[in-house]
């Protein structure tokens, strides 16, 4: 890392991160006692700006699959075939394929490093915990419907969801 010492006269030392600002908006200095990247405000004026157009971007794309997925859907339903849905699953990938390149936060990584281990959420994502509950919703409809026993237990399990997201 190269640091610039110069200063005015009289005035304390200051680094200034010159080797970070020529390599670009990838590259983050690391501060001299630790290995931490230390973003400074033009980095992060730069990740503010961009993560805006991002959200943007994602939000214009999630209001065309809307109507575009819903499309499709029916288009897959109403084909028949021993393969119904192939169209409306090509506008799920798509869709997968669109998110990751606009890598919403992308920015987080050149800070944070990898996102494996700051995930403060449960350990399944949202289509296993809908998953759970379906399969939870199904079985007591198939033994004679809910019950105060299954509120109760409902209550429970959301509970348990609410303090694992909080991290207690």
């Amino acid at each position: 890392m190269t640091y610039n010492t110069k200063s005015l006269p009289g005035a304390p030392a200051r680094p200034c991160y010159i080797q970070a600002m020529q390599e670009g908006p990838d590259t983050l200095p690391v501060a001299p006692d630790t290995s931490q990247p230390v973003p400074d405000r033009r980095h992060m004026i730069h990740d503010v700006a961009v993560f805006q157009v991002k959200l943007i971007a994602d939000g214009i794309l999630d209001l065309l699959f809307v109507p575009i997925s819903l499309g499709a859907a029916i288009v897959s339903m109403m084909k028949g075939g021993p393969r119904p849905g192939t169209e409306f699953y090509d506008v799920l990938r798509l869709g997968r394929q669109s998110e990751r390149w606009i890598n919403l936060f992308g920015a987080a990584s050149r800070v944070h490093g990898s996102e494996t281990g700051d995930n403060k959420l449960p350990g399944e994502d949202i289509d296993k915990l809908v998953s759970r509950i379906e399969s939870f919703v199904i079985d007591e409809y198939r033994s004679g419907g809910v019950t105060t026993q299954t509120k109760e237990k409902f209550d429970r399990a959301l509970a348990s969801f609410r303090s694992r997201r909080s991290g207690q």
